[in-house]
């Protein structure tokens, strides 16, 4: 055993991690050169691998295990979160990385795959696998089958295998209710690690640190100190060369699915009885299943959908969305989305959240806002008015990710002057600049099969009910005036008007610096 594999240390808090062998399909994709290598490199560099691993790549091209490391190296180079790359660590990383061709339909090459595990040893490597999906989700199913059928992939016995799919995970109920059952005719449930990317940022999981252990702010969690949440997540990049995916997804499969509503599900759970995985999502799933269904009329009322045109950002003039590569000329595909949604429950009865994501806005950023209930009408808002601001908390994700506690203080002098100011946590500053990739977290969690920041098969269902619900109040319905924005604004009028008829206002996240 070499002196790194020596040195391994559990995280404080974390489960053991045995022996194990990491199965990458699509593995001459883009995911896997710039997330899945780099992450695990780094993890084997901070002794957070387990004591023996190996890591085989699976994909159609031709490549020996030589010029797969070789690939990946230069992959590295461009993508390591810190820089140069160690070589002696490289070198030792490198060791456990092999190659094998094939193409996903051909049973023969799973054949070849079984042979590669098996000359592993006997022992975990060959029975602890981790098959890591990162292809098609049209493809999940035929993978999931033919590892099946190989032998390497068991619904009992004392060793484990996990299939780790990324998202899309479908692209309505339906599809997604076939492909949960396409993957659970060979794996259970909990063998299913279904992976947001979103839920392993050190922020997103902060919250329910910050909810459920600070009782100052916890016993304001609720309808009587608060009087509306927000929730953006804004991106300054157009779509790009992704116009052909956007077509079929557009910003709330892309986004609102997923990322929003799994930080909407974490901001609003109630708490879980323990800290374990099943318990956690349970929490999660009540949440989503309390979210006030939406008719076609509501969807009118409470959902707003844009598009951008031509405008510039940050000084870059940026073409329209229906100028984009592989997007039809008259497309209404929206690129941006806000919802007013409502929660029936004891805790949120009457609060509005508001959930808001879009592309070419001003600023890449994601947030949660909570502004509490103004004061009584009395005292200093009588003298102040406007200018006495209702309080707020915002849990900033990302980018300088940070919370901030907003309440008004008064201006030093004679006057009775007020102003809003600010209470500011910093990460970088209270626990210094490295903050782990969120791939980092996920796979390490997957290996120990920590399943609490991976999303269960209800919880995807019942979350595509929502946006299948806001789909068909959009159904057959062009793009208005008041749907579309520049390039560069924070979205449409109709958005601002959706707010204003609550007599409240978006609050834009800014730049930090």
């Amino acid at each position: 055993m070499s002196d790194h594999t020596m040195t391994f240390r559990l995280g404080e808090g974390r489960k053991a991690v045995a022996p194990c062998t990491i199965v990458i399909f699509g593995a001459s994709g883009d995911l896997t050169v710039r997330k899945l290598i780099p992450a695990l490199y780094h993890l084997f560099k901070d002794k957070q691998m387990p004591p023996s691993f190996r890591v085989v790549g699976f994909a159609r091209r031709e490549k020996t295990d030589a010029s797969w490391r070789a690939e990946l190296r230069a992959g590295l180079d461009q993508f390591s979160r810190t820089k140069p790359v160690d070589e002696a660590v490289w070198a030792a990383f490198s060791a456990n990385l092999h190659y094998c061709m094939g193409d996903l339909t051909d049973t023969a090459a799973y054949a070849r795959l079984e042979a590669l595990l098996t000359s592993f040893g006997s022992g975990p490597l060959r029975e602890n696998l981790l098959f890591y999906l990162a292809i098609s989700p049209s493809q999940f199913g035929i993978v999931a089958e033919n590892v099946h059928r190989a032998g390497l992939l068991h619904q009992d016995g004392t060793a484990w295998q996990r299939l780790v799919v990324e998202k899309p995970f479908g692209h309505d109920l339906a599809s997604a209710h076939t492909l949960n059952s396409e993957l659970t005719r060979f794996a259970t449930e909990q063998q299913v690690f279904r992976i947001d990317h979103y839920l392993g940022k050190e922020t997103v999981q902060n919250i329910l640190m910050f909810r459920f252990s600070n009782a100052i702010f916890e016993r304001l969690w609720n309808r009587d100190s608060i009087d509306h949440v927000q929730i953006t997540v804004s991106e300054k990049l157009g779509v790009g060369d992704r116009g052909g995916y956007y077509e079929e997804a557009g910003a709330i499969r892309d986004m609102l699915q997923n990322h929003i509503l799994q930080v909407l599900a974490l901001v609003a759970m109630e708490p879980p009885v323990s800290l374990e995985a099943e318990d956690v999502r349970d929490e999660k799933v009540k949440l989503l299943k309390s979210i006030r269904p939406l008719t076609p009329e509501d969807v009118a009322k409470q959902v707003v959908r844009g598009q951008y045109f031509a405008g510039t950002v940050a000084g870059q003039p940026r073409p329209g969305y229906r100028q984009e590569i592989k997007v039809k000329p008259d497309s209404n595909v929206e690129t941006y989305v806000a919802a007013k949604l409502y929660i029936d429950n004891w805790r949120w009865s009457g609060v509005p959240f508001y959930l808001r994501t879009g592309k070419n806005l001003p600023l890449s950023a994601s947030e949660v806002r909570i502004q509490f209930r103004r004061t009584p009408n009395v005292l200093f808002a009588a003298q102040c008015g406007d200018k006495l601001d209702p309080n707020a908390l915002t849990l900033r994700l990302q980018p300088n990710e940070g919370i901030s506690l907003r309440f008004n203080g008064k201006v030093p002098g004679t006057s009775l002057a007020v102003r809003p100011v600010r209470m500011h946590f910093s990460y970088d500053s209270e626990f210094g600049a490295y903050t782990p990739e969120a791939y980092e977290r996920l796979l390490l969690e997957a290996m120990a099969g920590d399943a609490t920041l991976f999303i269960r098969r209800d919880e995807v269902e019942t979350a595509w009910s929502i946006v299948d619900s806001i789909r068909a109040g959009w159904e057959g319905k062009p793009l208005t005036n008041h749907e579309f924005y520049a390039a560069g604004t924070w979205g449409p009028i109709a958005a601002e008007d959706l707010l204003a008829q609550s007599g409240h206002a978006w609050r834009d996240p800014q730049p930090i610096t």
